[in-house]
Formats: C-alpha cells, structure tokens, sequence
C-alpha cells in the first residue's frame, strides 16, 4: 500500500497544473470569441450578418419574396445564432493557437513541425470550405430549386430552418475540405502508405460520390460540388502528404513515413 502511495506522490501537481493551464487556455479561447462577438454585434450587427447569410438564396427567390419567421423570438434568435457562428470563426486562429499552446510542450520538435503547419492549413481550408459553399453552392442550389419549382408555389422559407441548413452545409463543406489533413496524419503516424492511398483512389472516388449524395440537398450542383472537390483534395493530400513525411520525421528515424522516435 504504501508503494503504491509513494508512486503517486508528485504526480497530483503535475495534474492540477495541467488542469489550471487547461482552464486558462479555454478562458483565453471563450474571451477572444467574446470579444468578435461584440464587434461583429457593433457592425454590421446581427441583422446585417443575417441579411448577408439570407443573400445568396433571396437573390433567387420570386420578385417579392422573403424568408418568414414562424417562431415568435426566431427574429431575435436566429441574428443571435448567426452572429456566434461568425464570431467563432473569426476567432478561430485564436482558438486554435490556445489548443496548440496547450498541446506543443508534450511534443517532439519534429512533430511541433507537423502540427502548427497542420492547425494553420486546417484553419485556411474549413474557412475555404465554408466560403466555396456560401459563394458557389448555395447560390447554384438554390437556382437549381427555383427552375424546376411549379409556378403555383411561392417560397418563402423559414428563417430557423434555413439557419439550421445552411450551417450544416458550412459543417459538411468545412469538413470535407480538411480530407488533405487527415491524408497527411494517417500517412504521418503509418495508418497507411501513399502507395496504399494510391491504389485505393477509385474506392475514394466512390465514396466520396456516396458521402455527397447522403449529406448534400437531392440536386446535382450541389453533390458534384462536394464530390469534385474532394477527389481533388484527396490527390493534393497524398502530393503533401510525402513532403511532410520528409520534413517531420525524427532526426534518429529510418527514412519511411510513421516512424516514431526511440522513447
């Protein structure tokens, strides 16, 4: 018993410090998206971040058209909502540096090469994602819609639903657009080999079609929109994937990607 006592003692520091810093990490993090979310409340405000998300569909909907709000505190929430998925994108390199400082001192130095590379080409591609579908894919689904639409119907969406489908579009987007990430990590940490990843391209392909069909609206633009753009990623992903094998493996290591260190 009191080996087992003398082998935790000191340990219990360590983890309340680690606790502390984690603590401090996550208020630095909730701060930063605080602080963008009172700028962006400022200007253009949440009414202006809501007229710019409702733009790419009202701009096809019929003459005379607008979403509706068939929740009585929807006009109030729904600006609300929006204007906290804004701020926390725009704190997102904040966010993201705060998991990297807490992360970075439990790293090799080859892999502190890896990962801040890795946190800043993730921020960049979600941000991109999420871009190419507000400005490319919404707009032509909801083009799309309205042409094969009956003349007898008049749009007009809900403004709560049409929050919630748009953001689960920015989430499917953002996401997809990360597949060289991942290809560099399963390659990195030996999951799998470029060559692996070579031969299984056609899989891939296939897959990606299934994935766009099951997660994207029933209309062609937007499931080829998602589907293209991933097969593309996937080739980029396996180009970079062999040039951070290089550059971050262990200086002792055989040259083969996934190698650890000697612990």
């Amino acid at each position: 018993m009191s080996d087992k006592a003398d082998e935790l003692e000191g340990t219990e520091a360590p983890f309340v410090s680690h606790l502390i810093e984690l603590r401090d990490r996550l208020i630095r993090a909730v701060i930063a998206i605080a602080i963008a979310f009172a700028a962006l409340a400022l200007w253009p405000g949440p009414s202006g971040l809501y007229d710019l998300l409702a733009a790419p569909l009202v701009a096809h909907l019929p003459k005379g058209a607008t979403l509706i709000a068939t929740n009585v505190i929807s006009p109030i929430l729904v600006p609300l909502k929006i204007t906290l998925m804004a701020a926390f994108m725009v704190a997102l390199p904040v966010v993201l540096y705060q998991v990297w400082a807490f992360v970075a001192p439990g790293l090799y130095s080859h892999e502190k090469k890896m990962v801040l590379p890795l946190v800043i080409s993730s921020t960049v591609l979600f941000i991109v994602g999420v871009a190419f579908c507000y400005f490319l894919v919404i707009p032509g689904m909801s083009k799309f819609i309205q042409a094969f639409a009956p003349t007898s119907i008049t749009a007009a969406p809900d403004i709560e639903q049409y929050f919630g489908f748009v953001l689960t579009l920015f989430l499917v987007f953002g996401i997809a657009f990360e597949v060289p990430i991942a290809v560099i990590v399963l390659v990195r940490i030996g999951v799998v080999t470029i060559e692996q990843l070579k031969k299984a391209r056609g899989y891939f392909i296939v897959g990606a079609f299934i994935v766009a069909a099951v997660v994207t609206p029933p209309d062609v633009i937007s499931q080829l929109a998602l589907a293209i753009p991933m097969c593309i990623l996937y080739e980029l992903g396996i180009v970079a994937a062999g040039i951070f094998a290089r550059q971050t493996r262990a200086p002792d290591a055989e040259p083969q990607a996934g190698d650890k260190p000697a612990g």
